[in-house]
């Protein structure tokens, strides 16, 4: 299908959501792939992952990029030939792209009740409030997005989810919290905004106007 769903923030920020139903042969008409995706791609050994990658393609289209506007830093972080920021997460038969003029962080996960099971490795400072909850899997999976997306935005090694990473108490019917990254000699909030897509959840991360 084309374009599952986009959102606009602030910021200029742009979120952009596929849902990939289309074959890889289809996902590799109408894209132009720069020399070293085409070897990404060849390394690629499953189909989903091929469809994935080439629908993220798709998603650059849609912002008004091409794969050539896009590369990746020593340590894998994407980056853009402009001034722009961008993330991109991909999780089964979803993916997504984040573009944005500050520092942005995006993840997608599938809801699946082993998170309940894994969460002790990345719940610290939220375990009371995910103790008091009946079945926590939708606030554990945006507590993990909205970790994984600070992740991506900070770019540095050594920062711990569960030690470095901090998510606020929220409902989800607000669709929004605040976290923070507090590592070394950082200590940077951010605003997390979170939505359910269909049985997944989409978590991105903005820096927050408000200390």
């Amino acid at each position: 299908m084309p374009l599952f769903k986009s959102i606009n923030n602030r910021e200029n920020t742009q979120v952009f959501v596929w849902k990939i139903t289309e074959s890889e042969a289809f996902l590799r008409t109408g894209i132009e792939l720069s020399e070293n995706s085409k070897n990404r791609l060849f390394t690629m050994s499953s189909e989903l992952h091929r469809r994935g990658f080439l629908s993220i393609r798709h998603l650059l289209i849609h912002a008004g990029y091409t794969d050539l506007d896009l590369y990746y830093s020593e340590h894998g972080k994407p980056h853009l030939t402009d001034d722009k920021y961008i993330s991109i997460t991909h999780s089964f038969e979803f993916t997504a792209i984040i573009i944005s003029d500050v520092p942005i962080g995006i993840d997608i996960e599938k809801q699946r009740e082993k998170i309940k099971r894994i969460a002790t490795k990345f719940i610290g400072y939220e375990e009371d409030f995910i103790n008091a909850l009946e079945d926590p899997v939708k606030e554990l999976t945006v507590i993990w997005g909205a970790k994984e997306s600070m992740y991506k935005l900070y770019g540095k090694k050594g920062l711990g989810f569960k030690a470095h990473c901090l998510v606020a108490c929220f409902k989800m019917a607000a669709l929004q919290t605040v976290a923070r990254i507090v590592y070394e000699e950082d200590n940077l909030k951010f605003d997390v905004y979170f939505e359910e897509v269909e049985n997944f959840m989409l978590a991105y991360v903005i820096p927050s106007r408000n200390e």
